[in-house]
């Protein structure tokens, strides 16, 4: 059954699809989320490498967990609560640079949404993403799906640029993975951080690693 929190009309879906594109000024470009010291490392060598890493980071990463935010954002109801939630998910980063990329995107996303009307804290980015959507009446769980696969597709990106990877395995990837943004934002959709865990280890190794990388083209 179709219900009305899961109902998105054209305003909405041309709100989050405006949100959550590259053109959206929050630099997400410049942010591999550690696969760049993963390649540095060799531990991904190629698209089937690609892959897995990826895939990896979205149902027990980096992805499930941020999805995890965007919803505790989302339903959160005062600003005490919003600060106690991003204070959370600050301290859940496992890397300097991983807590950088949330804390840059945030701070990037809070700006550009002056434009919608929305005045927030100083957020990291998948807190106030949820906050935006919940502000202006955005169905939760498009927000999530949407968000995930915007998440994966600047990876997939980002392997392209420092594999050898063109654009139609690289589009052959992304499509695959996107088919598990649903059901990774319907099993995170409760917000529910006291059950945040993660263990997609050698993601979190790779951005410890990259902080000290002598040569590289991302931030992060």
């Amino acid at each position: 059954m179709v219900t009305p929190e899961h109902m998105l009309t054209e305003k909405q879906l041309i709100t989050l699809t405006q949100w959550l594109s590259p053109a959206f000024p929050v630099g997400s470009f410049a942010y591999s989320h550690g696969l760049e010291g993963a390649v540095e490392q060799r531990w991904v060598t190629d698209g089937t490498n690609l892959q897995k890493w990826l895939e990896d980071i979205l149902e027990f990463g980096g992805g499930r967990v941020d999805s995890t935010f965007v919803a505790a954002g989302y339903k959160a109801k005062t600003r005490q609560k919003i600060l106690e939630i991003d204070q959370i998910a600050r301290a859940f980063a496992p890397s300097s640079e991983r807590r950088l990329e949330a804390e840059d995107q945030g701070r990037a996303f809070g700006k550009a949404i002056t434009n919608w009307g929305i005045e927030a804290d100083e957020l990291t980015y998948p807190v106030i993403l949820g906050v935006a959507a919940s502000r202006k009446n955005l169905p939760l769980n498009f927000t999530q799906i949407l968000f995930l696969q915007a998440f994966i597709s600047n990876l997939v990106a980002a392997g392209q640029r420092l594999l050898s990877i063109g654009h139609h395995e690289g589009q052959s990837i992304l499509k695959r993975l996107s088919h598990k943004c649903p059901f990774i934002a319907n099993e995170t959709s409760d917000g529910d951080i006291s059950t945040l865990s993660s263990c997609a280890f050698l993601t979190d190794i790779a951005s410890m690693k990259h902080e000290t990388q002598t040569t590289r083209i991302f931030r992060t």
